[in-house]
Protein backbone atom coordinates (compact mmCIF):
# COMPACT_ATOMS: atom_id res chain seq x y z
CA UNK A 1 0.00 0.00 0.00
CA UNK A 2 1.79 3.19 -1.12
CA UNK A 3 2.13 6.20 1.14
CA UNK A 4 0.26 9.32 0.13
CA UNK A 5 2.02 12.31 -1.38
CA UNK A 6 4.50 14.17 0.88
CA UNK A 7 2.26 17.24 0.79
CA UNK A 8 -0.47 15.45 2.75
CA UNK A 9 -0.84 16.14 6.49
CA UNK A 10 1.49 14.03 8.61
CA UNK A 11 -0.38 11.07 10.02
CA UNK A 12 0.98 7.95 11.66
CA UNK A 13 -0.40 4.67 10.36
CA UNK A 14 -2.48 4.20 13.53
CA UNK A 15 -4.38 7.40 12.74
CA UNK A 16 -5.51 6.07 9.34
CA UNK A 17 -8.39 4.04 10.72
CA UNK A 18 -10.40 4.38 7.53
CA UNK A 19 -7.68 2.35 5.81
CA UNK A 20 -7.02 -0.47 8.26
CA UNK A 21 -10.26 -0.95 10.22
CA UNK A 22 -11.95 -2.65 7.25
CA UNK A 23 -9.02 -5.09 7.15
CA UNK A 24 -9.69 -6.05 10.78
CA UNK A 25 -13.40 -6.69 10.35
CA UNK A 26 -14.31 -10.21 11.45
CA UNK A 27 -10.74 -10.96 12.52
CA UNK A 28 -9.48 -12.18 15.89
CA UNK A 29 -6.68 -9.74 16.64
CA UNK A 30 -3.64 -9.61 18.92
CA UNK A 31 -1.59 -6.45 19.49
CA UNK A 32 2.15 -5.96 19.88
CA UNK A 33 2.08 -2.48 21.38
CA UNK A 34 3.35 -0.28 24.21
CA UNK A 35 2.78 3.15 25.72
CA UNK A 36 3.58 4.89 22.40
CA UNK A 37 0.69 3.18 20.61
CA UNK A 38 -1.60 6.17 20.75
CA UNK A 39 -4.33 7.42 18.44
CA UNK A 40 -4.59 11.03 19.50
CA UNK A 41 -4.98 10.91 23.29
CA UNK A 42 -6.33 7.33 23.36
CA UNK A 43 -4.38 4.09 23.37
CA UNK A 44 -4.76 1.95 20.27
CA UNK A 45 -6.13 -0.95 22.35
CA UNK A 46 -8.93 1.21 23.72
CA UNK A 47 -9.57 2.71 20.30
CA UNK A 48 -9.93 -0.66 18.61
CA UNK A 49 -12.17 -2.03 21.35
CA UNK A 50 -14.43 1.00 21.03
CA UNK A 51 -14.69 0.31 17.30
CA UNK A 52 -15.79 -3.28 17.89
CA UNK A 53 -12.52 -4.95 16.89
CA UNK A 54 -12.09 -8.35 18.54
CA UNK A 55 -8.83 -7.85 20.44
CA UNK A 56 -8.05 -10.96 22.49
CA UNK A 57 -4.39 -10.58 23.49
CA UNK A 58 -1.72 -7.93 23.99
CA UNK A 59 1.96 -8.79 23.62
CA UNK A 60 4.35 -6.59 25.63
CA UNK A 61 7.93 -5.76 24.50
CA UNK A 62 10.84 -4.43 26.60
CA UNK A 63 9.62 -1.84 29.14
CA UNK A 64 6.17 -3.45 29.16
CA UNK A 65 2.79 -2.57 27.70
CA UNK A 66 2.52 0.66 29.66
CA UNK A 67 6.24 1.48 29.25
CA UNK A 68 7.08 1.42 32.96
CA UNK A 69 9.67 -1.39 33.25
CA UNK A 70 13.43 -0.83 33.44
CA UNK A 71 15.67 -1.52 30.48
CA UNK A 72 16.53 -5.22 30.64
CA UNK A 73 13.93 -5.94 33.33
CA UNK A 74 11.81 -9.02 32.66
CA UNK A 75 8.19 -8.17 31.90
CA UNK A 76 5.55 -10.43 33.43
CA UNK A 77 2.47 -12.03 31.91
CA UNK A 78 -0.91 -11.05 33.34
CA UNK A 79 -3.92 -8.94 32.48
CA UNK A 80 -4.17 -5.30 31.54
CA UNK A 81 -6.00 -3.54 34.36
CA UNK A 82 -7.70 -1.06 32.05
CA UNK A 83 -9.03 -3.44 29.40
CA UNK A 84 -8.99 -6.83 31.09
CA UNK A 85 -7.23 -8.28 28.04
CA UNK A 86 -4.65 -11.01 28.52
CA UNK A 87 -1.07 -9.71 28.53
CA UNK A 88 1.78 -11.91 27.31
CA UNK A 89 5.37 -10.78 27.72
CA UNK A 90 7.89 -10.92 24.89
CA UNK A 91 10.60 -9.70 27.24
CA UNK A 92 10.64 -12.38 29.91
CA UNK A 93 11.08 -16.13 29.73
CA UNK A 94 10.24 -16.09 26.02
CA UNK A 95 10.70 -13.60 23.21
CA UNK A 96 8.96 -15.55 20.47
CA UNK A 97 5.33 -16.73 20.67
CA UNK A 98 4.70 -20.44 20.18
CA UNK A 99 1.84 -22.20 18.41
CA UNK A 100 -0.30 -22.24 21.55
CA UNK A 101 0.18 -18.52 22.11
CA UNK A 102 -1.00 -17.69 18.58
CA UNK A 103 -3.77 -20.30 18.41
CA UNK A 104 -7.02 -18.80 17.18
CA UNK A 105 -5.44 -15.46 16.23
CA UNK A 106 -5.95 -14.29 12.65
CA UNK A 107 -3.80 -11.17 12.71
CA UNK A 108 -1.15 -9.53 14.89
CA UNK A 109 -1.08 -5.74 14.78
CA UNK A 110 2.25 -4.00 15.53
CA UNK A 111 2.24 -0.33 16.53
CA UNK A 112 5.33 0.85 18.43
CA UNK A 113 7.33 4.05 18.08
CA UNK A 114 10.94 3.22 17.21
CA UNK A 115 13.93 5.59 17.27
CA UNK A 116 15.93 4.12 14.40
CA UNK A 117 18.92 2.58 16.22
CA UNK A 118 19.88 -1.06 15.64
CA UNK A 119 20.20 -1.75 19.37
CA UNK A 120 16.75 -0.39 20.28
CA UNK A 121 15.00 -3.70 20.92
CA UNK A 122 11.50 -3.08 19.56
CA UNK A 123 12.64 -4.16 16.08
CA UNK A 124 13.98 -7.39 17.59
CA UNK A 125 10.58 -8.09 19.16
CA UNK A 126 9.03 -7.36 15.76
CA UNK A 127 11.41 -9.87 14.13
CA UNK A 128 10.46 -12.66 16.51
CA UNK A 129 6.75 -11.97 16.10
CA UNK A 130 7.09 -11.95 12.31
CA UNK A 131 9.00 -15.21 12.56
CA UNK A 132 6.24 -16.84 14.62
CA UNK A 133 3.51 -15.47 12.36
CA UNK A 134 5.32 -16.84 9.32
CA UNK A 135 5.60 -20.30 10.87
CA UNK A 136 2.01 -20.51 12.12
CA UNK A 137 0.20 -18.78 9.25
CA UNK A 138 -0.89 -15.62 11.08
CA UNK A 139 -1.11 -12.30 9.24
CA UNK A 140 1.10 -9.46 10.49
CA UNK A 141 0.22 -5.77 10.11
CA UNK A 142 2.47 -2.80 10.90
CA UNK A 143 0.91 0.56 11.62
CA UNK A 144 3.90 2.64 10.61
CA UNK A 145 5.28 5.65 12.46
CA UNK A 146 7.93 8.23 11.49
CA UNK A 147 11.53 7.56 12.47
CA UNK A 148 13.01 10.56 14.34
CA UNK A 149 16.48 9.38 13.28
CA UNK A 150 15.37 8.42 9.78
CA UNK A 151 17.29 11.29 8.13
CA UNK A 152 20.65 9.50 7.93
CA UNK A 153 22.36 6.11 7.75
CA UNK A 154 25.61 5.57 9.66
CA UNK A 155 27.77 3.27 11.71
CA UNK A 156 29.40 -0.15 11.41
CA UNK A 157 27.43 -3.04 9.89
CA UNK A 158 26.66 -5.85 12.33
CA UNK A 159 28.65 -9.05 11.87
CA UNK A 160 26.06 -11.81 12.32
CA UNK A 161 28.54 -13.75 14.50
CA UNK A 162 27.66 -11.07 17.09
CA UNK A 163 23.91 -11.40 16.64
CA UNK A 164 21.92 -10.74 19.84
CA UNK A 165 18.68 -9.15 20.96
CA UNK A 166 20.37 -5.73 20.73
CA UNK A 167 21.40 -6.41 17.14
CA UNK A 168 19.86 -9.15 15.02
CA UNK A 169 20.50 -8.14 11.42
CA UNK A 170 23.44 -7.06 9.20
CA UNK A 171 22.49 -3.38 9.25
CA UNK A 172 24.35 -0.28 10.49
CA UNK A 173 23.78 1.28 13.90
CA UNK A 174 21.50 3.89 12.31
CA UNK A 175 19.53 2.23 9.52
CA UNK A 176 17.35 5.18 8.41
CA UNK A 177 14.14 3.15 8.09
CA UNK A 178 10.71 3.23 9.68
CA UNK A 179 9.50 0.03 11.35
CA UNK A 180 7.27 -0.62 8.35
CA UNK A 181 10.19 -0.35 5.95
CA UNK A 182 12.32 -2.45 8.29
CA UNK A 183 9.67 -5.18 8.39
CA UNK A 184 9.69 -5.22 4.57
CA UNK A 185 13.47 -5.68 4.67
CA UNK A 186 13.27 -8.53 7.21
CA UNK A 187 10.78 -10.28 4.94
CA UNK A 188 12.47 -9.49 1.66
CA UNK A 189 16.01 -10.36 2.71
CA UNK A 190 15.00 -13.77 4.03
CA UNK A 191 16.05 -13.06 7.61
CA UNK A 192 13.25 -15.11 9.17
CA UNK A 193 13.84 -18.74 10.12
CA UNK A 194 14.32 -21.07 7.16
CA UNK A 195 13.91 -18.10 4.81
CA UNK A 196 10.17 -17.89 5.46
CA UNK A 197 8.14 -14.79 4.67
CA UNK A 198 5.25 -13.69 6.81
CA UNK A 199 1.98 -12.34 5.39
CA UNK A 200 2.88 -8.69 5.87
CA UNK A 201 0.74 -5.57 5.46
CA UNK A 202 2.15 -2.10 6.21
CA UNK A 203 -0.16 0.87 6.75
CA UNK A 204 2.14 3.79 5.82
CA UNK A 205 2.27 7.23 7.33
CA UNK A 206 1.09 10.15 5.25
CA UNK A 207 2.95 13.41 4.82
CA UNK A 208 6.26 11.91 5.91
CA UNK A 209 9.63 11.76 4.15
CA UNK A 210 13.00 10.76 5.52
CA UNK A 211 13.91 14.44 5.65
CA UNK A 212 10.95 15.22 7.93
CA UNK A 213 11.81 16.45 11.43
CA UNK A 214 9.39 14.58 13.68
CA UNK A 215 8.99 15.38 17.39
CA UNK A 216 7.70 12.35 19.26
CA UNK A 217 4.44 13.02 21.14
CA UNK A 218 5.15 10.29 23.73
CA UNK A 219 8.52 9.28 25.18
CA UNK A 220 9.40 5.96 23.52
CA UNK A 221 10.95 4.41 26.65
CA UNK A 222 11.64 5.52 30.24
CA UNK A 223 15.21 6.65 29.56
CA UNK A 224 14.59 8.69 26.40
CA UNK A 225 12.80 11.68 27.94
CA UNK A 226 13.11 14.27 25.16
CA UNK A 227 14.23 14.87 21.58
CA UNK A 228 17.79 15.75 22.63
CA UNK A 229 18.15 12.31 24.18
CA UNK A 230 16.57 10.64 21.13
CA UNK A 231 18.96 12.37 18.73
CA UNK A 232 22.00 11.64 20.95
CA UNK A 233 21.04 8.05 21.75
CA UNK A 234 22.68 6.34 18.73
CA UNK A 235 25.99 7.99 19.70
CA UNK A 236 25.92 7.98 23.51
CA UNK A 237 24.40 4.52 23.93
CA UNK A 238 27.89 3.11 23.41
CA UNK A 239 28.69 4.24 26.96
CA UNK A 240 26.38 1.42 28.09
CA UNK A 241 29.12 -0.97 27.00
CA UNK A 242 31.70 0.71 29.23
CA UNK A 243 32.22 1.31 32.96
CA UNK A 244 31.04 4.92 32.51
CA UNK A 245 27.51 6.05 33.31
CA UNK A 246 25.34 7.07 30.36
CA UNK A 247 23.08 9.10 32.64
CA UNK A 248 20.60 6.47 33.74
CA UNK A 249 19.47 7.38 37.24
CA UNK A 250 19.36 11.08 36.36
CA UNK A 251 16.83 13.18 34.47
CA UNK A 252 19.32 13.65 31.62
CA UNK A 253 19.65 10.08 30.37
CA UNK A 254 21.96 9.71 27.34
CA UNK A 255 22.68 13.45 27.59
CA UNK A 256 25.38 13.20 30.30
CA UNK A 257 28.18 10.72 30.82
CA UNK A 258 30.87 10.25 33.45
CA UNK A 259 32.70 8.10 35.98
CA UNK A 260 34.06 8.63 39.50
CA UNK A 261 37.65 8.19 38.28
CA UNK A 262 37.42 10.46 35.25
CA UNK A 263 39.85 13.34 35.86
CA UNK A 264 39.03 16.01 33.31
CA UNK A 265 35.27 16.51 33.22
CA UNK A 266 33.51 19.82 33.69
CA UNK A 267 30.25 18.32 35.01
CA UNK A 268 29.29 16.12 37.97
CA UNK A 269 26.22 14.01 38.66
CA UNK A 270 25.19 11.16 40.96
CA UNK A 271 22.97 8.38 39.58
CA UNK A 272 20.13 7.41 41.93
CA UNK A 273 17.39 4.79 41.84
CA UNK A 274 14.33 6.11 40.01
CA UNK A 275 11.47 4.81 37.84
CA UNK A 276 12.96 3.24 34.74
CA UNK A 277 16.37 2.93 36.43
CA UNK A 278 15.91 1.07 39.69
CA UNK A 279 19.58 0.05 39.97
CA UNK A 280 21.52 2.36 37.65
CA UNK A 281 25.21 1.89 36.95
CA UNK A 282 27.39 3.68 39.55
CA UNK A 283 24.35 4.29 41.77
CA UNK A 284 25.10 6.72 44.59
CA UNK A 285 28.57 7.56 43.27
CA UNK A 286 29.64 11.03 42.25
CA UNK A 287 30.53 10.90 38.57
CA UNK A 288 32.66 13.43 36.75
CA UNK A 289 32.26 13.88 33.03
CA UNK A 290 30.40 15.97 30.52
CA UNK A 291 26.89 17.26 29.91
CA UNK A 292 25.31 17.78 26.51
CA UNK A 293 22.08 19.30 27.80
CA UNK A 294 23.02 22.74 26.48
CA UNK A 295 23.10 21.43 22.91
CA UNK A 296 20.02 22.37 20.90
CA UNK A 297 18.21 19.26 19.60
CA UNK A 298 17.95 20.74 16.12
CA UNK A 299 21.74 21.19 16.00
CA UNK A 300 22.31 17.54 16.94
CA UNK A 301 19.82 16.44 14.31
CA UNK A 302 21.50 18.61 11.69
CA UNK A 303 24.79 16.71 12.15
CA UNK A 304 23.16 13.75 10.38
CA UNK A 305 25.79 11.30 11.59
CA UNK A 306 26.98 9.36 14.60
CA UNK A 307 29.22 11.47 16.82
CA UNK A 308 32.04 9.33 18.22
CA UNK A 309 34.00 12.28 19.60
CA UNK A 310 32.29 11.87 23.00
CA UNK A 311 33.38 8.24 23.42
CA UNK A 312 36.84 8.63 21.90
CA UNK A 313 37.76 11.65 24.02
CA UNK A 314 36.48 10.00 27.19
CA UNK A 315 38.50 6.84 26.51
CA UNK A 316 41.67 8.82 25.79
CA UNK A 317 41.39 10.58 29.17
CA UNK A 318 40.23 7.61 31.24
CA UNK A 319 42.98 6.43 33.61
CA UNK A 320 42.19 2.69 33.65
CA UNK A 321 41.90 1.88 29.95
CA UNK A 322 42.38 -1.84 30.53
CA UNK A 323 39.07 -2.02 32.38
CA UNK A 324 37.12 0.59 30.41
CA UNK A 325 35.12 -1.73 28.15
CA UNK A 326 32.44 -4.19 29.26
CA UNK A 327 33.74 -6.30 26.42
CA UNK A 328 30.87 -8.59 25.45
CA UNK A 329 28.20 -5.91 25.82
CA UNK A 330 30.18 -3.26 23.95
CA UNK A 331 30.84 -5.67 21.09
CA UNK A 332 27.13 -6.56 20.88
CA UNK A 333 26.23 -2.87 20.66
CA UNK A 334 28.93 -2.22 18.05
CA UNK A 335 28.06 -5.37 16.10
CA UNK A 336 31.58 -6.82 16.24
CA UNK A 337 34.87 -6.42 18.11
CA UNK A 338 36.33 -4.17 15.39
CA UNK A 339 35.25 -0.82 16.86
CA UNK A 340 36.63 -1.69 20.31
CA UNK A 341 39.99 -2.65 18.83
CA UNK A 342 40.06 0.50 16.70
CA UNK A 343 39.53 2.64 19.81
CA UNK A 344 42.20 0.73 21.77
CA UNK A 345 44.62 1.11 18.84
CA UNK A 346 44.18 4.88 18.89
CA UNK A 347 42.43 5.21 15.53
CA UNK A 348 40.98 8.64 14.82
CA UNK A 349 37.29 9.19 14.27
CA UNK A 350 37.96 9.80 10.59
CA UNK A 351 39.84 6.50 10.28
CA UNK A 352 37.08 4.63 12.09
CA UNK A 353 34.41 6.20 9.92
CA UNK A 354 36.31 5.33 6.75
CA UNK A 355 36.28 1.65 7.71
CA UNK A 356 32.46 1.63 7.55
CA UNK A 357 32.04 3.15 4.11
CA UNK A 358 32.17 0.05 1.93
CA UNK A 359 29.58 -1.74 4.06
CA UNK A 360 27.35 1.33 4.20
CA UNK A 361 27.39 1.68 0.41
CA UNK A 362 26.19 -1.91 0.00
CA UNK A 363 23.53 -1.51 2.70
CA UNK A 364 22.14 1.69 1.18
CA UNK A 365 21.50 -0.10 -2.10
CA UNK A 366 19.60 -2.87 -0.31
CA UNK A 367 17.72 -0.36 1.87
CA UNK A 368 16.47 1.54 -1.16
CA UNK A 369 14.41 -1.47 -2.29
CA UNK A 370 12.25 -1.37 0.81
CA UNK A 371 11.59 2.35 1.29
CA UNK A 372 7.99 3.58 1.39
CA UNK A 373 8.84 7.29 1.59
CA UNK A 374 10.97 9.81 -0.26
CA UNK A 375 14.55 9.55 0.98
CA UNK A 376 16.71 12.23 2.58
CA UNK A 377 19.18 12.21 -0.34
Amino acid sequence: MPAQAPGAPLQAGAERMDVYLPLLAGKTVALLVNNTSMVGSTHLADTLLSKGVKVVKIYAPEHGFRGEADAGEHVKDGKDNQTGIQLESLYGSTRRPNAGSLAGIDLVLFDIQDVGARFYTYISSMHYMMDACAEFGVRFMVLDRPNPNGHYVDGPILDTAYRSFVGMHPVPVVHGMTVGEYARMINGEGWLSEGRQCMLEVIPCTGYTHATAYALPVRPSPNLPNMRAIYLYPSTCFFEGTVASEGRGTNDQFQVYGHPDFPDGDYTFTPVSMPGAKSPKLEGKLCRGHSLVSRAPEDIRAEGRLNFSYLLAFYRNFPDKGNFFLVSHFDRLAGSDMLRHQIIDGKSEAEIRQSWQEGLAVFKKVRRRYLLYDDFE
